[in-house]
C-alpha cells in the first residue's frame, strides 16, 4: 500500500503522519469538503526515541542496528525479512505479538496520518473492517483482515496498527494475538513500543523507506520450521500473513 515501490509484506504496507482537518472555505454548505493539513511531527515525552535523546541505548535493549528494542523477560524476538534485507523484528509474548518497523520520513512532516489512510483503503478493499481510534499512544487503527485458515477456509485477524512520528523516521506497530483483541491486555506491548529507540542514520533516504536492520552479534539462530508446531496453535502465527518469516532469535532476560 506503500505506493512508492512493490512491496511484498504489510511491515512495508506502511508509514503515516498526523494531521489537522479544517474546513474547507471553497463550499459554504455544512458538509463542505475538508483538506487535511500536514503537521510537523508531535512531541514524545514518552517515547519511542531517537538515539541523539538516549544517552544508552544498548542498556536494556537488543541492538538491532536500526532500532534497539527493549528486552523483558520471557519474550521471543524474531527478525523478519523482504528479499535480502531484515526490515521487521517482532516481539512475542505470550499469546500476543508486536511487529516493529522503521521507515525514513520528511524532515518536518509526519507522515502516519496519510498512511493510516492507506492502510484503511487498502484493507476495506479486500473485505476487511476499520476503525480508527484514539488510543493509548494517539490514533490508531483496529482492523479486521481477511485471512485464510490453515484448513482453506476464510477467517479474519484481528490487529492494531499504531504509529508516532519522530524527527526524521517514522516507527509503526503492528500488534496482533491478545492484545489487539483484548487492547486492555496490550500494556507491556505498549510499553515495548514506547521505549523502542530508532536509529535513522544520517545518509539520504527518501520517505517511507524502510530502515535496515541487522542480527545482533550474539543471536542464537533458530531453524525455521522448529516451532512449526508451537506457531500453528498460536493465534497469530505467521503475523499479517504477507512477511516472509525469517530467523528467529530468542532473547532470556
Amino acid at each position: 500500500m506503500f505506493g512508492r515501490r512493490k512491496k511484498d509484506s504489510a511491515a512495508e504496507d506502511a508509514a503515516g503522519a498526523d494531521e489537522q482537518v479544517v474546513d474547507s472555505v471553497a463550499d459554504d454548505s455544512a458538509d463542505a469538503a475538508r483538506t487535511r493539513v500536514r503537521l510537523e511531527p508531535e512531541p514524545r515525552p514518552d517515547g519511542p526515541w531517537d538515539v541523539s535523546e538516549v544517552r544508552e541505548p544498548g542498556e536494556g535493549r537488543v541492538d538491532l542496528g536500526g532500532l534497539f528494542v527493549p528486552g523483558v523477560e520471557g519474550m521471543e524476538l524474531r527478525v523478519e525479512v523482504a528479499g535480502d534485507a531484515i526490515v521487521a523484528a517482532t516481539v512475542v509474548l505470550q499469546d500476543s505479538a508486536i511487529q516493529l518497523q522503521g521507515f525514513a520520513a520528511p524532515k518536518k512532516e509526519g507522515i502516519w496520518g496519510e498512511v493510516r489512510e492507506e492502510i484503511a483503503t487498502g484493507i476495506t478493499q479486500q473485505g476487511g473492517v476499520i476503525d480508527e481510534v484514539e488510543g493509548p499512544l494517539g490514533w490508531e487503527l483496529r482492523a479486521q483482515v481477511p485471512v485464510q485458515l490453515p484448513d482453506g477456509t476464510g477467517g479474519v485477524q484481528v490487529v492494531r496498527f499504531i504509529g508516532v512520528d519522530g524527527p526524521r523516521w517514522f516507527l509503526r506497530g503492528v500488534i496482533s494475538g491478545q492484545g489487539a483483541v483484548q487492547p486492555q491486555a496490550a500494556g507491556l506491548l505498549e510499553q515495548i513500543f514506547r521505549d523502542t529507540v530508532v536509529v535513522r542514520g544520517e545518509g539520504p533516504m527518501a520517505p517511507r523507506d524502510p530502515i535496515v536492520l541487522k542480527l545482533p552479534d550474539d543471536a542464537q539462530m533458530v531453524a525455521e520450521g522448529v516451532k512449526e508446531e508451537q506457531q500453528e496453535g498460536s493465534r497469530f502465527s505467521g503475523g499479517m500473513g504477507q512477511l516472509q518469516r525469517g530467523p528467529e532469535i530468542t532473547e532470556v532476560r
